[in-house]
C-alpha cells in the first residue's frame, strides 16, 4: 500500500472515530489531508471503500492474536494482557465497535467476513479453555453447553463494551479501560479451580480486600 493510501487512511480513522463514521464526508477527509475531494477518488473511489480497508486492517491485527495463541503459555496474568491489549486496539477503531450493527449493513463484504471471523473466535475461545484446563487453571463444564455459552459471553462482551461505555458520560480512553478489562476476566472466575482463582486474586487482589 502507498504512504498516501496509508496517510488517507489514518485520517479517515481519526476522523471516523472522533464524529461517528456516518458524520464523515470525502470531502471533510480531503479537507482534513489538504486535498481536494478529486485526488482522493483516486485513491478510494469512496466512503465506504475506506471504512472496508479500515475493517481488513483491524482483522489482519486480530487474526495474528487468533494465530499465536497455540503458542502462548497460558497463565491468569497472560489472558489479563492479551484482553487489555485487544481492548486498546478496538479503541484505535472505536468508529466501527460503537456503530457495530450500522455498519455491518453498508457492506456485504465486511458483514459476511465478520460472521466468518465469529467462527474463528469461538475456535479461538475453546483453544483458551483448552489450554487453561492443562494448566489446572479451569474447571471441566456442568453441563453439554456450558462452555459453548461461556464463549458466546465473551465474545458477545467482546462486541458490545465499547458501545455500552459509550451510552454513559465518562469517556472511554486508555485511562478508564481497566474496569472493562476486569468485567471481562470476571466472566472466567466462576469457572476457574482453585490454582486458577489464586493466581487471580494475586493478580487482582484489590478485589478480595
Amino acid at each position: 500500500m502507498s504512504k498516501k493510501k496509508k496517510l488517507i487512511l489514518e485520517t479517515a480513522k481519526t476522523l471516523f472515530n472522533e464524529r461517528g463514521y456516518s458524520q464523515v464526508t470525502i470531502r471533510m477527509i480531503a479537507l482534513k489531508l489538504n486535498m481536494s475531494s478529486g485526488n482522493l477518488n483516486y485513491h478510494f473511489k469512496k466512503r465506504e471503500d475506506i471504512f472496508e480497508a479500515l475493517y481488513f486492517e483491524m482483522a489482519a491485527e486480530f487474526d495474528e492474536r487468533i494465530n499465536v495463541l497455540s503458542k502462548i503459555e497460558i497463565s491468569i496474568e497472560q489472558v489479563k494482557n492479551d484482553v487489555e491489549r485487544s481492548m486498546k486496539r478496538m479503541l484505535d477503531y472505536s468508529f466501527f465497535w460503537t456503530d457495530l450493527y450500522n455498519l455491518l449493513s453498508i457492506n456485504v463484504k465486511v458483514q459476511e467476513h465478520f460472521q466468518e471471523v465469529y467462527k474463528k473466535r469461538i475456535n479461538g475461545c475453546f483453544l483458551l479453555f483448552k489450554k487453561m484446563k492443562e494448566k489446572d487453571l479451569m474447571i471441566d463444564s456442568s453441563f453439554e453447553f456450558e462452555y459453548d455459552f461461556l464463549a458466546d459471553r465473551m465474545i458477545n462482551y467482546g462486541n458490545t463494551w465499547l458501545y455500552s461505555g459509550s451510552l454513559y458520560p465518562n469517556k472511554l480512553n486508555l485511562a478508564n479501560i481497566d474496569y472493562h478489562i476486569h468485567t471481562f476476566l470476571s466472566i472466567l472466575f466462576p469457572y476457574l479451580t482453585f490454582k486458577g482463582k489464586r493466581e487471580f486474586q494475586n493478580l487482582l487482589p484489590e478485589f478480595f480486600g
